[in-house]
């Protein structure tokens, strides 16, 4: 059972990680016609290939979920910039969240979720640049 539920967990933190890539992704391409971030991004979002196993979705549990309702924060954006920094935070937190899982059931892809986390860092303070 508790397999189940960890399967469970790294399947939600891959598409919220994954999600969170293509919107920063899309925010350099469409928006600032950035090549090179967009790219990075990209390159991110196919790390993550690996990670992936249709098997998980079966623990899928959309209606059970506890906790599925926005938040007012969640619900709220006042400029580009809260965008960003709100699908950073959400990108850094749900590749923190595999890190850790992935300790559990296959340590490599722990490796690369720590690897995508640390790149992340550094995009943040990039992608920012002449927003402020």
């Amino acid at each position: 059972m508790i397999n189940e539920k960890i399967e469970r967990l790294i399947d939600a933190n891959l598409n919220r990680l994954r999600e969170a890539l293509r919107l920063l992704e899309d925010v350099q391409r469409y928006i600032f016609d950035n090549k090179e971030l967009s790219y990075r991004f990209k390159n991110l979002r196919h790390k993550l290939t690996p990670l992936f196993d249709t098997s998980r979705l079966k623990y899928r549990d959309i209606e059970g979920d506890v906790a599925k309702d926005s938040t007012n924060s969640e619900l709220k954006r006042n400029s580009l910039k809260d965008i960003i920094d709100a699908n950073f935070s959400r990108a850094l937190e749900s590749s923190r969240v595999l890190e850790e899982t992935f300790k559990l059931t296959n340590p490599k892809h722990s490796q690369i979720a720590k690897e995508l986390r640390y790149e992340l860092y550094g995009l943040h303070k990039k992608a920012l640049e002449g927003l402020e």
